[in-house]
């Protein structure tokens, strides 16, 4: 068997690249199987006959069932291993997804939609743990990568929802047939995924010290909080960019659009750069690098009253926001305990801040405060705790991951 040393000398072994190569796969289908019903909410919500507030009221119920599942990620992980997790919770997805295309009345759809939530933690756990695993045997990173694939499945997913949409195709045969092509392709990735879960060193075993515990226990904080955060600058940026070129700078729709796909275009492509960049600079740069873009790009969108400026700084934004959640996730996975268990606390933190963000937001636009001066009243606090809370969270064995070229 091929095997290629990496600095930390581990090696990276053809089962290793097979590996990749299934949670690749994996990153991708799970973006494009939640973009599958997004672009059609419209429909659902008209097939259901509920009001545009009651369908927001069971998408939220459907995340806050989420938010409950995150608790199940730690034990469930080391109970069973992350590759029967990832399979068990991949196919409990694609049986979700149908019945919120056949569903007639709201219980049903909210049945769907928490069915997707939960087990959407559990798989979305897997995969980081996998993709963290390999990333570490590898002589250069791939979490950015992966989600850069996530993301990219969500463009695809989108695109292909809405074409079908426009052909009229019903819902029912639209999201059985992602259900089916998902199912499938979980076949393809149950085979090469690392059958051997790598386990961190229980903190508690080394030191048993109540000091020792308040440590390992405030990092779970740590990392729920930075979850939060760095949702609250993405959702922030993602959701209500169109809102501030059209209401505070009055563009028409065609042009205040492009404020979401100028902040999505900055993130895909900062995902896809960002493991480049960690292997030219090292991981610590990259964080600074990225949370400067970050900060600069939303004081511009927020601050200065020019469509063009605006769409730059969604543009910088995206970059800087792009590699924080996979730097996130690399440091959950290495949490000292239980597997899983740091995935578990950054998920709860991470749903809480989806609960709770779009509800602050719109309350402080519907104030005197224009769209920009909500946005940031939002974002920039959240950007100062996240600096401060990721100082705690990253492994010193991987603060200055800077592999070798």
């Amino acid at each position: 068997m091929t095997v290629s040393p990496d600095p930390s000398g581990r090696s990276y072994s053809t089962v290793d690249r097979r590996a990749l190569q299934s949670v690749a796969v994996q990153f991708f289908s799970n973006g494009a199987l939640f973009a599958s019903f997004v672009p059609r909410l419209p429909e659902i919500r008209d097939e259901v006959g509920v009001s545009t507030a009651t369908l927001g009221l069971l998408l939220a119920m459907g995340a806050l069932s989420g938010l409950a599942g995150s608790a199940t990620v730690g034990p469930a992980i080391g109970r069973f291993g992350s590759r029967k997790v990832l399979l068990g919770g991949g196919v409990a997805l694609c049986c979700s997804l149908p019945i919120v295309g056949f569903a007639n009345g709201p219980l049903v759809l909210l049945i769907g939609l928490a069915g997707l939530s939960v087990f959407d933690v559990l798989v979305d756990g897997a995969m980081n743990l996998q993709g963290s695993w390999i990333s570490g045997r590898r002589p250069a990173p791939v979490m950015n990568r992966l989600h850069g694939l996530w993301s990219l499945g969500t463009v695809v997913g989108g695109l292909v929802a809405s074409r079908l949409a426009a052909a009229e195709v019903s819902l029912r045969w639209h999201l059985s047939a992602v259900a089916v092509i998902l199912a499938a392709v979980l076949v393809f990735v149950g085979r090469g995924l690392l059958r051997e879960d790598e386990h961190e060193p229980e903190a508690d075993a080394v030191d048993g010290s109540e000091a020792t515990r308040r440590r390992t226990r405030g990092v779970l904080v740590m990392l729920a909080l930075a979850g939060g955060c760095s949702i609250a600058m993405e959702m922030t940026s993602s959701d209500w960019a169109a809102f501030r070129l059209s209401d505070d700078l009055g563009a028409l729709p065609g042009v205040a659009g492009l404020a979401f796909v100028a902040f999505t275009v900055g993130m895909t492509a900062g995902r896809f750069g960002g493991d480049s960049m960690i292997v030219w600079i090292g991981q610590r740069r990259v964080a600074d690098l990225g949370i400067a873009l970050t900060v600069t790009g939303l004081v511009v969108a927020a601050a200065v009253p020019n469509q063009v400026a605006v769409l730059l700084g969604y543009l910088v934004a995206g970059l800087g926001v792009a590699t924080q959640f996979p730097k996130l996730y690399d440091d959950a996975a290495r949490y000292p305990g239980r597997a899983g268990a740091g995935l578990g606390a950054l998920t709860a933190g991470s749903r809480i801040a989806m609960l709770a963000t779009p509800v602050i937001v719109g309350g402080l636009a519907s104030t005197s405060l224009s769209v920009g001066a909500a946005t940031a009243v939002v974002t920039l606090p959240a950007a100062a705790v996240f600096v401060v809370v990721t100082r705690r969270t990253t492994p010193s064995s991987s603060a200055d991951h800077h592999p070798a070229r």
